[in-house]
């Protein structure tokens, strides 16, 4: 299953993405992390405690990433022909989950018991010439091509805010999970994802994250309704934590804050993979893309990359 956290900025997301993960990990249960924040501090949440991860960011290898998952598709000519929405076709190389694979090798790094990718940072380079977005493409181009099973978790830290809109990534999800603080700021990124989704047959649930009181869970109740699904009191565990002196493991994270995680994991598993709607999704995106800016940039009509014989889902494998 695939999971994504959104928030506004501030919220608590990556604190919540990177406490579901390692709740997910410490279960057994096969998981792996994605940072897809323009701020990258996933690692740092989950644990890592040194200046560098040794990490390869997705972004900054576009071009390869691209080039192994085309495979021999002969809908693609080249990996200059592919663009991050371009979806999955016979021929195509699909991924197993955290399988014995060359783009697997190559980016995951375990942070703890996390195995943890990342998008990479924006940085000067970047600056007045790309849009983070675009190095977004790598964990777009991943899901697409990613034939995951049942009782197998991706847990996405996205971007903050509604910029989660500005690709098509947020359709690529089982899940979306959005925080937020009881204030008026905090819903307000709620009211923008759930109008989205909605448009799109989205499944959202609000988790209320820093509640300190009746009053805050009231409010939230209030703004949200039932799309709020459980919340976090506020957490001297987590505090704790990003000062890097607690101990005891989730073991001693406050047991409400631990029976809300185990909330989330039973929403989670309790609707199964719908992989038409998740391709149909991917191919939509595609054509919009194709539409707006792709088929000039590449000087291709890229709707011809859709293999309308393409079978998503694990029968694809075989």
């Amino acid at each position: 299953m695939r999971v994504a956290f959104v928030g506004k900025g501030g919220s608590g997301k990556t604190t919540l993405s990177a406490l579901f993960t390692r709740h997910l990990a410490r279960s057994g249960a096969p998981v792996l992390a994605i940072d897809g924040d323009i701020n990258q501090h996933l690692a740092e949440a989950l644990g890592h405690d040194e200046d560098h991860l040794d990490a390869p960011p997705l972004g900054a290898h576009l071009p390869q990433i691209k080039e192994y998952l085309r495979g021999t598709n002969p809908r693609i000519a080249s990996r200059e022909a592919m663009i991050k929405t371009t979806p999955p076709g016979r021929g195509s190389r699909l991924l197993r989950l955290l399988g014995d694979d060359a783009l697997h090798a190559r980016h995951v790094r375990r942070v703890g018991d996390v195995p943890l990718m990342v998008t990479g940072e924006f940085d000067e380079s970047d600056l007045g010439v790309a849009c983070y977005h675009s190095k977004l493409g790598g964990v777009e181009l991943y899901l697409n091509h990613l034939v995951d099973g049942p009782g197998e978790y991706v847990v996405v830290d996205m971007t903050a805010g509604a910029d989660a809109f500005a690709s098509g990534l947020f359709t690529r999800f089982d899940i979306t999970f959005l925080v937020a603080e009881p204030t008026r700021k905090g819903v307000s990124v709620y009211r923008q994802y759930r109008d989205h989704a909605r448009e799109f047959g989205i499944r959202i649930a609000v988790i209320g994250n820093k509640v300190t009181g009746e009053d805050d869970l009231l409010f939230l109740k209030e703004q949200v309704g039932d799309d709020l699904l459980t919340h976090l009191v506020h957490s001297p565990w987590v505090r704790a934590a990003e000062q890097g002196r607690a101990e005891g493991g989730l073991d001693t994270l406050e047991p409400h804050n631990r029976h809300a995680l185990t909330i989330l994991r039973e929403t989670v598993d309790a609707h199964p993979r719908d992989w038409p709607a998740l391709h149909r999704h991917a191919v939509e995106f595609h054509l919009r893309n194709a539409r707006a800016w792709a088929d000039e940039a590449t000087g291709l009509d890229l709707a011809a990359q859709v293999d309308p014989e393409f079978v998503p889902g694990p029968t694809a494998l075989t």
